[in-house]
């Protein structure tokens, strides 16, 4: 069937004139939706302006968001929603999309076979301010404003301002831009005791406590966010077959791209970070991809990630505690975090698990039958079956049909203050290709927890090969972490299991190269890990980072690894499992010691 093309021009947007396009974009929409067959909606090549005023207003609750108390109103403000559309192209032929005002960008819900393509999207006055400090005193430091961000002083306090917003505190982030590095450090705008203009743009800072200036350095930049995510990025909800190529996503407010209970999603040559031209360093409030509750396949490939105040990539489900039985066959539920609630977590159909809070264990399965909505908080689940009789307080239960394969191939990752990848999904995932430089916290990680932020989802076919780690983690985050948060271990019953780490190149100064607990199935084989610590500068009195440590783990093979250079203790820690559950291979450097 031949693709009927709707240009947005036709509908009334003007490029390069600075005039709201939002209107135009609905009605081209709306003309979209009444095509029987697949549609081209073709935006031609320009910048083009989208207002708040006319943005669609409606309410959606999305996981990892902002509780009740942070953000009472779920409505979320729309400048471009897809709803119950099929075969749909948006074709941007490399057109920056400009948002005025916090906005969810674009929306996605109830679609399939939607293709985003070539065009850019960025924010007027991103809602991340940023400074370059110019110069610091005994008390005091001096900072010049960037030309995108706006304030006020009232009461001799600075005061953030935006179109429709202003924040005085929130999260705080240091730039270096000579090793292009970022990491969180604690607002020094709320800890000035006044604040002064010299001149537009120029600001001095009085600090009282001196230990807060003392890491301050000329050159360095400020990052500052009120860190409530009242919107996203990007929203694709309840659709499947959606792709993007192409797209640059140069500034999200709040959680970034969204995806939630979708299927079959792809990202290629995704650009996440700032347009050059703008000066800027900061690209994502939050996240940049964010999957929660999906299946079928994902794949996000040779992309960009640059400059962000979060993970880039977290993938993982929900757990849901298990806070009454009215009946042997139901079930009531409650979302435990305060930012993740209100979503359909289940339909009739799905298969669930019934997990065991101290190990996240398996026990139990069943299917759902039917679904109640009790709050926004509690679900009414009734099974097909009856639930397991020795359901203990503070279980969880996990919804693993909606699971998903990963493939994250040939991507670039920098200026993170967290961790690079985060998935936790128990179907195959291939993490190749890719490099990551300098994430503060680790370069991958699998948790799975029903404690504190309830992410599920325990792994079982993971490879991670021919990455490229630049100087990632430090002390307490390895460079690779296998970290479920369960209390209850045991070596033989692992939470995760299928883990395959070979063929990287780990570039270390005192991050160890793996740390692993509650796993099994590990095979380490044949990664160069490079130690760059300066030996002779380092504390004599602080003790050598094991180059890995193991926690009740089984199954481990470690061979045909290289290592060079100094900085860790060349040893495979061992805590809490057998000796022999762990095989080193002889030729590699590395030694054993159990605890």
């Amino acid at each position: 069937m031949n693709q009927v093309v709707i240009r947005l021009t036709d509908y009334g947007a003007v490029p390069d004139s600075g005039a709201d396009a939002l209107p135009a974009m609905r009605r081209a929409i709306e003309a979209a939706s009444r095509v029987q067959g697949p549609v081209l909606l073709d935006i031609p090549h320009g910048r083009y302006d989208f207002h708040s005023d006319e943005a669609i207003r409606t309410p959606y609750y999305i996981s990892n968001t902002a509780s009740e108390s942070e953000n009472p109103d779920v409505t979320k403000t729309i400048g471009i929603l897809l709803q119950g559309l099929k075969d749909l192209t948006l074709e941007g032929n490399g057109s920056l999309l400009v948002f005025h005002g916090k906005m969810t960008m674009l929306a996605i819900d109830g679609c399939e076979g939607i293709r985003i393509r070539n065009l850019h999207a960025d924010y007027e006055w991103p809602t991340v301010t940023e400074m370059t400090i110019t110069g610091v005193g005994s008390e005091h430091f001096d900072a010049e404003v960037h030309p995108d961000s706006r304030y006020a002083i009232e009461d001799e306090r600075l005061i953030w301002l935006g179109e429709g917003w202003r924040f005085t505190e929130g999260p705080m982030q240091a730039y270096d831009p000579i090793r292009d590095t970022t990491w969180r450090i604690d607002n020094l705008v709320e800890r000035a005791s006044r604040v002064e203009e010299l001149a537009p743009k120029r600001l001095r800072l009085f600090i009282e406590d001196a230990g807060q200036l003392s890491g301050l350095i000329a050159g360095r930049m400020l990052q500052m966010r009120d860190g409530i995510r009242d919107q996203v990025g990007a929203f694709i909800h309840r659709s499947r077959d959606v792709s993007w190529s192409g797209v640059g996503m140069h500034f999200m407010h709040g959680l970034g791209i969204v995806g939630q209970f979708s299927e079959n999603l792809s990202f290629k040559k995704m650009d996440f970070s700032p347009r050059a031209e703008t000066g800027r360093t900061v690209t994502a409030f939050a996240d940049f991809i964010h999957l929660s509750g999906c299946r079928g396949k994902v794949e996000i490939t040779d992309s960009r990630f640059v400059g962000g105040h979060d993970d880039p990539i977290n993938a993982h489900g929900t757990h849901l505690r298990i806070v009454g039985t009215p009946a042997p066959d139901q079930l009531v539920l409650r979302f435990m975090h305060h930012q993740t609630y209100g979503f359909d977590a289940f339909i009739p159909g799905d298969e669930i698990e019934f997990v065991r809070h101290a190990s996240l264990l398996a026990y139990g399965s069943g299917t759902v039958k039917t679904t109640e909505r009790l709050s926004p908080r509690e679900v009414l689940l009734t099974l097909e079956t009856p639930a397991p009789a020795d359901i203990d307080p503070d279980d969880v239960v996990e919804n693993v049909t909606w699971t998903p394969e990963v493939r994250i191939a040939g991507n670039y990752f920098a200026r993170i203050p967290t961790r690079g990848v985060l998935i936790t999904t128990r179907r195959k995932v291939v993490i190749e290709g890719n490099r990551f430089e300098r994430m503060t916290m680790s370069g991958i990680s699998v948790a799975d927890d029903a404690e504190s932020w309830y992410e599920s989802g325990k792994v079982g076919d993971l490879t991670i090969r021919n990455n490229r780690f630049i100087e990632c983690g430090g002390p307490d985050h390895p460079v690779i972490t296998i970290a479920p948060e369960n209390t209850e271990l045991d070596a033989v019953r692992p939470v995760h299991a299928g883990i395959r780490i070979e063929g990287n190149r780990i570039e270390t100064r005192d991050a160890a190269a793996l740390g692993a607990k509650s796993a099994g199935l590990i095979d380490f084989i044949g990664n160069e890990i490079v130690m760059t610590a300066d030996v002779a500068s380092a504390d004599a009195n602080k003790p050598l980072q094991s180059l890995m440590t193991l926690t009740a783990c089984s199954g481990v093979r470690i061979a045909g690894n290289i290592l060079a250079g100094e900085g860790l203790e060349r040893v495979v820690r061992l805590r809490q499992m057998p000796a022999d559950e762990a095989a080193v291979e002889a030729g590699q450097g590395l030694r054993t010691i159990a605890e």
